[in-house]
């Protein structure tokens, strides 16, 4: 593991300046090394101050989205699929001001549930956004991950094995997979398996519980994970995510469902989820190394 991150969505709504610049602060206060910021849409903040304080708190920064209707690159209409890949420019750039390291989200298609499958040409016309995407990342210093979803958040991209297809039909090597518990909990039949496949395609990694609380008090299997991360000689980040209606974010809200809260306390929360994340990370290793041994 690289550095630990923390979504600010534990802190704040993301609606204010202020609002980030206090997760920057908690997130580091709490011993995180990175943070995860949504929606950094351009010209709603300072982006140079953020940069500015992420800097002084020795922070880095990752930004993830989902695309709205209007621009889902995925879709057919031409249009739609332009306005799409104009934002993907414009936030790679906004990723790039603020001096972050990586765009990763539902990036490939609209954030939110669909009525229909997927179509061919909607695949490709998501797959050559990408790759046009990943070119201009290049040029700002910006890596491109893809979240694999579970299917009430996208219709694309599911599985790891939908998102090495579609990486392979980007035609680029520097496109990577962003894996999530909450999400392989859902739709890979063996969600280690899922990450042992991903291999050294795997280039973020989110730590959640199923119902989006406290790690550990859920039903997923973070200790098998982690195993599987250890065998693939995982050196990259992970960022833990919780959600809770505790702070609310009304479009995450909408498109993933936060109707409760899942906690109230984002001090106690944040400080559980870096010990447990380390423990399981020390475990896996030494499992691994005992395993190597014998």
């Amino acid at each position: 593991m690289r550095r630990l991150g923390i979504h600010t969505f534990v802190w704040t709504d993301g609606k204010s300046q202020e609002g980030l610049e206090r997760a920057l602060e908690k997130s580091a206060e709490h011993g995180y090394r990175m943070v995860e910021i949504a929606y950094l849409f351009p010209g709603r903040y300072d982006l140079d101050r953020l940069a500015k304080k992420a800097r002084s708190l020795d922070l880095d920064i990752v930004v993830t989205m989902g695309l709205p209707a209007d621009c889902d690159v995925s879709s057919e209409d031409s249009d739609i699929v332009a306005r799409g890949r104009a934002l993907l420019s414009d936030v790679v750039k906004t990723v790039r001001d603020v001096g972050g390291i990586r765009l990763g989200g539902i990036i490939f298609s609209k954030h939110g549930k669909y009525d229909s499958m997927p179509s061919r040409d909607g695949w490709m016309n998501s797959a050559e956004t990408i790759a046009a995407t990943a070119d201009i990342a290049k040029g700002c210093g910006v890596e491109i991950v893809l979240e694999i979803v579970n299917r009430f958040e996208s219709n694309l991209l599911n599985t790891t094995a939908q998102g090495l297809k579609f990486i392979a039909d980007t035609g680029r090597d520097d496109v990577r997979l962003h894996l999530d518990t909450f999400h392989m909990n859902i739709e890979e039949a063996d969600p280690a398996a899922a990450i042992r496949l991903a291999g050294d395609k795997l280039g973020y990694f989110h730590i959640g519980e199923n119902y989006r609380g406290f790690l550990g008090t859920g039903t997923i299997d973070f200790s098998a994970s982690f195993r599987a991360l250890a065998d693939i000689d995982y050196v990259r980040d992970i960022t833990f995510e919780s959600f809770s209606g505790a702070i609310v974010d009304e479009a995450l809200s909408v498109a993933c469902g936060i109707w409760r809260d899942t906690w109230t306390d984002n001090d106690q929360l944040a400080a559980h989820a870096k010990t447990f994340i380390e423990e399981k990370w020390r475990e896996a290793a030494m499992a691994r190394q005992i395993n190597a041994a014998g």
